[in-house]
Formats: C-alpha cells, structure tokens, sequence
C-alpha cells in the first residue's frame, strides 16, 4: 500500500512538469505572436504616416506648382490690363464718287492696329495699316472713336504716325523698352485687333533675333523680332511687350501661305521706332543722312559693291569727286564709281549701302571707299540732309 501511494505521488509529479512545461511554451508562443502581431501593426502605422506624409508632400509639390503658375497667369491677367488702354483700333477708309450720280460714298478700306505714342495723341502704326487710304478713324479702349490725321510716314520702315485730339485722361501713352539686348526665348505679349476683333492679347517667346523682312516698297528691313505669339491680319500696327509691359517691337507681319497665323510672326524693332518717330513728329518724314547719289539698281551691273548712277549738283558727293555713269563721245557707257566701304561697314549691295547710312547723323564726316575701273579709291566727305 506504501509503495503504491509512492508511485501514484511519484506519477502526479510527472503530469504536474508536463503539463508545466506544456503551458510554458505555449505562453511564449502566445507572446511572441503578440509581439509579431504588434511589430506588425506598429509596422503598418509607421507605413501609414509614411505614406501620409508622402501624400502631403505631393499635395504641397502639386499646391507650389498651382501657386506658381496662379501668380504667372495674375502676372499676364495684370500686364495686360495695364497696357490694354494704351493699344487703339485703326479703321481706314476711301472715298469714291458714282459716276452717274456724282455722289461721293465712303468705302471701308481696311483695319489695323496701333499704340499710343505720348500725351500729345499721337499713335504709332504700321505704314501699310494706312497706305492708300483717305480717312483714318482710332477707337480707344473706352469705345470712344476719333478722326485722326496723318503726322508722317516712313515706308522703308513700315511706320507711321497719325494723330487725334482727345481728352488727355483718354491717352496712356505706352511705356518704352529697348530691343537690343532681347534674347531668344524670352517671353512676349501682343496686342491688337485680329480680324477686327479689339483687345485681343497672344503670348509666346521670341523665336529669333536678327531677322531679315521686306517692306511694301521692297526695300529690306534689318534686325527684326521673329516670335511665335500668333499674329493675324488686324494685329498689325500693335504693340510686342516683354513680361514688363514695354513696346520691345510693333508687329508687322507674318509669314503663312495662308494669310492666318502660322506661328511665325514679325515686330519692327523698338530701337528703330525711336530712331524714326522723333524724325516724323518733327519733319513728318525721315530726315536721312545722304551722300547725294543715286544707284543704278543691282540688276544691271554685276559688281559687288553699289554703283552710282548719277550725282546730284551741290552733294558731299559732287564736292568729294564722285561719279556716275557717263557716256562717251562713241556713245558707249562707263561704268560709275562703285562704293565697297563706308568706314568699317563692307558693301556689297544697295541695301547694304542704306543701312550702313542709317548708322550715321547729318554732318558726319565719313570714309567713302570706291572702285573705279578697277582702281580702288578713298575720300572723305560729310553727310547731308535728305531735307536740303
């Protein structure tokens, strides 16, 4: 009896440290699943605000962009409210009589733009907005519509000034900028009426500098603005801003096969607007620094240079010795002294010769290098005025 109470307390012994053990390992199995389990979710929220502020980073990213290009488009919203009251629409007209009633009627012509030049009413247009017209009328922003007259024209530039008599409250005169040290790329502005439609504005960059355009009268015209803002039949005349509101150019032309705006359009540089508007507010033409010549035209002679064809009695060209084409007792003709130089500017054309003259002011004195029958001359001579 002993010895079996020994051995059942002996066996409950055993049961107890299985069991024991059993419980044991299941605890920890229970905790570290635990563990796990709250590594995970810890895991998963550190994840979470990860992903979170991933999410407001992008939404800060997408919130900068937005902000960037809200204050770019109140930058261009503000330019062109600024500058909107200072660009006017051009209508031209023409007058014709029937010849059965003898009344005279008024046609319409065409329709242009242009900008307000000074407080005195003077408008800055393109030549070919008023060639061949005879009555010119400028309507202001307000809607307020004026007659206005010519003041001068300058076609070898396709520029033109009019002018109207309005209450100096109605005339902004249009802030001026500078077009030599215009950039490709950079940003521009145009204003106009395209297709009579007023107040208009394009935006784009400066595609290229240095352009070369010719004029209704053929003659070249150097150093123009090519951009890509669309430029349409009715934008002529009107102003080219920077991002600044400055006239860099005044639009003038574009070039599309089919008359529309092509992305390639043209802005006579402000640097000459300067040059030319003080001469036609003052003289109503260009008062130009002349030789006192005129040139056989380049077709009829194959020199590279700008032959004389005639000089004018009483020019710096007569009193230096220069000569045109003479004819001789056998009725041959000889050819005239062809111009190669003009200071440090080579010619080799006409045009060459105009534009390197443009460099120059009345009373300059200049050195004029000549071919003569092959035989290479110099003189010096000083210019005078187209007026004289």
């Amino acid at each position: 009896m002993k010895a079996y109470t020994i051995i059942a307390a002996l066996l409950l012994v055993g049961l107890g440290f299985y069991f024991g053990n059993s419980f044991k390992e299941e605890s920890t199995e229970s905790q570290h699943q635990d563990y796990t389990l709250k590594g995970s979710f810890e895991n998963k929220e550190e994840e979470d605000n990860a992903n979170d502020k991933s999410i407001a980073n992008q939404d800060i990213g997408y919130n900068d962009i937005s902000a960037a290009f809200a204050n770019q488009e109140e930058a261009t919203i503000a330019l062109f409210e600024r500058s909107a009251s200072s660009v006017v629409f051009i209508t031209t007209s023409t007058f014709q009589q029937d010849r059965y009633s003898m009344n005279i009627y008024e046609i319409p012509k065409g329709s242009g733009t242009g900008f307000i030049w000074d407080d005195m009413g003077h408008i800055v247009t393109n030549f070919h907005v008023i060639e061949g017209s005879s009555k010119f009328t400028v309507t202001l922003a307000d809607q307020s519509s004026f007659e206005a007259s010519v003041v001068g024209v300058e076609p070898n530039k396709d520029l033109a000034v009019l002018r109207i008599i309005a209450p100096g409250k109605s005339l902004r005169p249009m802030p001026v900028g500078n077009s030599n040290p215009l950039r490709v790329g950079q940003s521009v502005f145009a204003i106009g009426n395209p297709f009579g439609l007023d107040q208009s504005l394009t935006t784009g960059i400066i595609s290229a500098v240095g352009r070369e355009i010719k004029a209704n009268n053929g003659r070249i015209i150097k150093g123009v603005i090519q951009t890509d803002a669309a430029i349409n039949p009715g934008n002529s005349g009107g102003p080219l801003l920077d991002s600044s509101g400055r006239v860099i150019g005044v639009n003038t032309a574009i070039y599309s096969p089919s008359g529309a705006s092509a992305g390639i359009g043209f802005s006579i540089p402000i640097d000459v607007v300067k040059w030319v508007v003080p001469d036609l507010l003052k003289y109503g033409e260009v008062r130009r620094p002349i030789i006192g010549i005129e040139l056989l035209p380049q077709q009829y002679h194959s020199s590279a240079g700008s032959m004389i064809k005639e000089v004018n009695p009483g020019t710096p060209a007569e009193k230096a010795g220069l000569v045109g084409v003479k004819r001789s007792s056998s009725g041959k003709l000889i050819p005239g002294d062809v111009i190669v130089q003009i200071n440090q500017y080579k010619i080799k054309s006409n045009n060459d010769l105009i534009l390197a003259l443009e460099k120059f002011s009345i009373g300059d004195e200049i050195s004029v290098k000549f071919n003569r029958r092959n035989e290479f001359k110099q003189v010096n001579l000083r210019l005078a005025s187209s007026l004289n």
